[in-house]
């Protein structure tokens, strides 16, 4: 007998119902991802160049091209959804897509825009693979997903009345990768120039119940594979706000939930790109270029 597979850590055909739920009252819910596009597609303009045919990989409710209105950089953007909810919804060309399993053709692309879809995947590794074929030489992937210091207050307060009240734990928030993994997988799945960094957007609700509230309204509730299933206790779900709002209450009598954004950037291999330096080449060290380290810092948001 087989054990399970460990690359399954989430249920895909679950998030596709979810998504499809989501699809159906998006727009009370759809602040962070409006946030998270917005942030995303502002890097872009760092980026001295067009690109006449772009991906947006998980468009839910067009929260890209919305961001891309008025920015000349992208003539033409395809949407990709895992629900055809979405998929419905969209204002130009859209269709229904997995993430793990891209359906278009190598060289199809010159950018690929992806937030708030990406911390879903199985097997990243194999996604970025995929996503680097469908670019054309010297395209590049600009991703957002979240990482894994997402929720941990909510994660914290979950496991503590899990253990008080059922006696047990189980996975009750969806682990993510995290900001040391994220470059090296870009590097892996062959992206030239890979570069990932992180910040933190922390939100504030009403109470813990608030919060679990609308990740269920947004699709981005648990989906590991081995968490426990039918409903969890009220008991437990109590205590698991009781916990929150002790521990992690705002000055302004709100509970504060946080949301690691990884971003994730990398070109597509061209001749054209910048060749690295053999070993020992360099005239200074790193260290002493940069002159420091650098931490972005998070930015409030409130959510009733």
């Amino acid at each position: 007998m087989t054990g399970p597979d460990p690359l399954l850590v989430f249920d895909r055909a679950v998030l596709r119902r979810r998504r499809e739920r989501a699809a159906a009252a998006w727009q009370p819910h759809a602040f962070l991802k409006k946030e998270i596009a917005a942030r995303l597609v502002e890097r872009l303009d760092d980026v001295r160049r067009s690109f006449p045919l772009a991906l947006d990989l998980g468009t839910h409710g067009d929260e890209i091209a919305a961001a891309l209105a008025g920015r000349p950089a992208v003539e033409r953007l395809v949407r990709a959804d895992l629900g055809l909810g979405f998929a419905r919804q969209a204002a130009g060309s859209a269709v229904v897509a997995d993430e793990e399993w891209l359906p278009f053709a190598p060289a199809s692309f010159d950018l690929v825009l992806s937030a708030m879809a990406l911390h879903w995947v199985n097997d990243l590794p194999g996604t970025l693979i995929q996503i680097r074929r469908i670019l054309r030489p010297d395209g590049l992937l600009m991703g957002a997903m979240l990482g894994g210091a997402t929720l941990w207050q909510l994660r914290q307060a979950l496991a503590a009345a899990e253990s008080e009240v059922d006696g047990g734990l189980s996975p009750r928030v969806s682990p993510f990768a995290g900001l040391a993994d994220a470059a090296g997988l870009l590097q892996r799945a062959g992206f030239a120039l890979p570069v990932a960094d992180s910040e933190t957007i922390e939100v504030e609700y009403d109470g813990a119940l608030a919060l679990m509230r609308d990740l269920r309204a947004m699709g981005e509730s648990n989906l590991v594979v081995e968490r426990r299933r039918g409903f969890t206790r009220r008991a437990t779900l109590a205590r698991a706000a009781a916990i929150y709002e002790e521990r992690f209450a705002a000055p302004s009598g709100r509970v504060s939930a946080s949301f690691e954004v990884l971003y994730l950037h990398g070109w597509a291999p061209h001749e054209s790109q910048p060749k690295p330096l053999r070993p020992g080449a360099a005239g200074r060290r790193l260290a002493e270029a940069l002159g420091g380290v650098e931490m972005s810092a998070g930015e409030k948001a409130e959510r009733s």
